[in-house]
């Protein structure tokens, strides 16, 4: 996706040198339609520049700071030497992230969306997550309800989750933790059974969540959980433990949760 509008002052743009002159060089924006800046011989590079081309080349594609934009004399200034190489890597991966976005907007839609209806559907994704690409991931890992509060049309957020589950790799973390689940009635068994299945959800995990208990060695248990970030693992560890250990409590039993498996099943 292309910007019709300006870039601001302060932003990195990625774009590819298409004219180097002595004075410096001319960059053609790739994310902004029609948008060409210049980068004085200055700011190519620090210290002393005795030849342009010994810093870079025609073709060379290059994030550069703005410094200055004058829509008037349709002018963009550019600095490549205030970038440093962490930004430089991070804009990079974002611009990387959004050409990608772009080929799953033609995936979800068609090559024949017009561009009104591109922008339009693209602009709401913007507004609600930043990106495209965050959005499509959010979408891969929450389903609709990630997107219950984008204006669109039901059959377009239907098209943008079944294209983000069939294309976004999606990060996940995964972390372990154990109960301890005892109860001294006859039934205890069936009990402990109980707080198993209540421990797994019931079967009403959220699609983004995996979760799995095993047996360890009486009366320990692991839980183990995948999720898409820390804290939702953690929130959904701590949340199976809990419905363990209601469960056996509710029958004169006890339920432990810990994160270490205990010493004597070492």
């Amino acid at each position: 996706m292309k910007y019709s509008g300006w870039p601001e002052p302060g932003e990195l743009v990625v774009g590819k040198i298409d004219e180097i002159e002595d004075f410096g060089v001319f960059v053609d924006l790739d994310e902004y339609e029609g948008k060409r800046g210049l980068c004085h011989i200055s700011e190519v590079a620090s210290g002393w520049i005795k030849n342009v081309r010994d810093h870079v080349n025609e073709g060379q594609t290059v994030v550069a700071k703005v410094l200055d934009v004058d829509e008037s004399a349709q002018q963009i200034d550019l600095s490549i030497k205030d970038v440093n190489d962490h930004q430089r890597k991070e804009k990079i991966q974002e611009w990387k992230n959004e050409q990608k976005a772009d080929n799953w907007m033609e995936l979800a839609f068609g090559e024949d969306l017009d561009d009104e209806s591109y922008a339009a559907i693209a602009n709401e994704l913007l507004a609600e997550f930043g990106s495209m690409y965050d959005g499509f991931e959010s979408a891969a890992i929450h389903g609709n309800d990630a997107l219950e509060d984008v204006d669109l049309s039901g059959e377009e957020i239907d098209s943008i989750v079944q294209t983000a589950r069939n294309n976004v790799s999606v990060p996940y973390v995964q972390v372990t933790g154990y109960v301890d689940l005892s109860c001294p009635e006859s039934d205890g068994v069936d009990v402990i059974k109980e707080a198993l299945q209540a421990a797994e959800g019931n079967g009403e995990v959220p699609d983004e969540i995996e979760l799995e208990v095993t047996y360890v060695g009486s009366p320990e248990y692991r839980i183990q959980v995948q999720a898409p970030d820390y804290k939702t693992a953690e929130d959904a560890l701590e949340e199976s433990a809990d419905r363990a250990a209601k469960v056996v409590e509710q029958h004169g039993g006890t339920g432990q949760f810990h994160r270490e498996r205990s010493e004597d099943d070492e």
